[in-house]
């Protein structure tokens, strides 16, 4: 039976990076339905939505879904943004456990991301005063889930899961300390600790090969995966996976649509590359073809980097290395 793989291009460099990733997967050995929908500004400049029903649809009878990216200064200021389709999305599929791992010498740290909760999904409004307000909402089970994922997550890698909070402030804090404690119980092998988030991104900017798995609520996770990918390359290179108990997860990589470059042959594929050995790996299951993506990857890199690594290599022709690279492992 073919696996179903939903594709949102999105904006900007989406359909690029897509494009690749979609050259890749089908040239892999398995059995993959590939279709495409509308998504992000390309989907309100088309039917005036972000998320149409019929793209949540698809999405939701689908294994997995891929996702370029959306956004970009023509649908600044208006009032249905391509970012809302993105969280309304994660919201209806329920991936509350984000995977952004960050890699690079000496480093190798997994941060997990609470994504569907906390200060984005909370209340907000404007009072009659002017103030403008944005709640940080938690419920103790929504704490629990991600913590028990981010438990089994660190038991298959270093056995060690640092809790990023500001218990010293945030009542929420306080309390997502105390269910990671609870949970902890369950997982006597993981050791656990405890860091506040401030302290804990000067540490990753400063010593980042000291880190190995972290867990943390939606804002900082936010924050902290994208300086966490700053110290190993930027997000150019940057992946992530969008997990929930059931359903399909969402791969996609973290930067932006990039409109500056859109259509130019310059965008960097890498990072939908690596979204996409995510979706091999914690999606299907398929272990070795995903180490095989990402070492095809890691070789693309060193023989046809694209212009914002310093190299004169198209899209095409990061493609192309890395189509070579499998093809050749294949043949050994």
């Amino acid at each position: 039976m073919a696996y179903s793989v939903v594709c949102l291009p999105g904006d900007g460099i989406g359909p690029e990076v897509m494009a690749v990733a979609v050259r890749v997967l089908t040239a892999l050995p398995l059995e993959v339905d590939v279709s495409e929908q509308l998504f992000g500004g390309a989907a309100i400049d088309a039917v005036g939505s972000p998320l149409p029903k019929e793209t949540l649809a698809a999405c939701r009878r689908a294994d997995a879904v891929l996702l370029g990216a959306v956004g970009g200064p023509r649908w600044d200021g208006g009032l249905v943004r391509p970012e809302h389709g993105l969280i309304d999305l994660r919201r209806e599929l329920d991936v509350y456990a984000n995977l952004r791992p960050a890699i690079g010498e000496g480093v190798d740290l997994l941060i997990v991301r609470e994504l569907v909760g906390g200060l984005y999904y909370g209340a907000r409004g404007v009072r009659e005063n002017g103030t403008v307000f944005d709640t940080c909402e938690y419920h103790p089970s929504q704490v629990a889930r991600v913590a028990r994922r981010a438990f089994e997550l660190a038991r298959g890698r270093g056995r060690k899961l640092l809790s990023v909070d500001k218990a010293n402030v945030l009542d929420t804090s306080r309390m997502w300390r105390n269910v990671m404690n609870e949970v902890a119980k369950g997982y006597p092998d993981v050791e656990l600790r405890h860091g506040l988030v401030d302290s804990v991104a000067m540490q990753i900017v400063m010593n980042p090969g000291s880190f190995d798995t972290l867990v943390m609520e939606n804002t900082f996770g936010d924050i902290l995966s994208d300086v966490a990918a700053g110290v190993t390359g930027g997000l150019g290179l940057a992946a992530s996976a969008s997990l929930g108990d059931s359903g399909p997860g969402i791969f996609e990589p973290v930067h932006g649509s990039a409109p500056d470059i859109a259509g130019t042959g310059a965008a960097n594929p890498a990072a939908m590359l690596r979204s996409l050995a995510l979706f091999l790996d914690h999606g299907l299951g398929e272990n070795e073809l995903a180490r095989g993506v990402e070492a095809a990857v890691t070789v693309a890199l060193d023989q046809a980097p694209t212009p914002d690594l310093g190299g004169t290599g198209t899209t095409q022709d990061f493609a192309d290395a890395v189509l070579s690279y499998l093809t050749a492992e294949v043949a050994r």
